[in-house]
């Protein structure tokens, strides 16, 4: 009799929700084009060299290869172009970071406005309760300065 059952390692992580948010005057769907390319992160975050992709759509993996030589590897669990949404989560990471759940969605202000808003949920490898507003902020900043690109990039 076999004894092994189903298992993963993933699961959604616990802790406050990063959130990084900017206004945008562009339309809604020309600023989705940008944060919702899942393969096309690098355009707003410059410490990516590169991304990989494996398939396309719900279900499909990007590794992204950061000029540190971090890596990253993800899978994009559900988009939606009709709301500009997505979620995703890490699978594999050489950063110091353990389960990460990530949503991007951009919400329409008017015809040439919207807010563009990256969510992330992490752990960290090592989850000690004392580690946890470093982490955090790690996580701030990183969100904050990226999104500030997305702005930038539609002044």
């Amino acid at each position: 009799m076999n004894a092994l059952k189903p298992d993963t390692l993933i699961h959604n992580p616990e802790g406050r929700r990063v959130i990084a948010a900017v206004e945008i005057p562009a339309a809604a769907m020309s600023v989705w084009g940008t944060v919702g390319n899942f393969a096309g992160f690098a355009t707003f975050i410059p410490a990516l060299s590169h991304t990989e992709m494996t398939g396309s759509g719900p279900g499909s993996v990007r590794k992204k290869f950061f000029k540190d030589g971090n890596v990253v590897i993800e899978q994009l669990n559900s988009r939606d172009d009709i709301r500009y949404c997505m979620t995703w989560n890490t699978i594999h990471t050489t950063l110091p970071v353990g389960n990460l759940w990530a949503s991007m969605e951009v919400q329409e202000l008017g015809a040439d406005a919207c807010r563009a808003v990256w969510t992330i949920i992490a752990e960290p490898v090592l989850a000690n309760a004392q580690d946890m507003p470093g982490f955090e902020a790690f996580l701030q900043g990183f969100a904050d300065h990226a999104m500030a690109n997305v702005r930038n990039l539609f002044a």
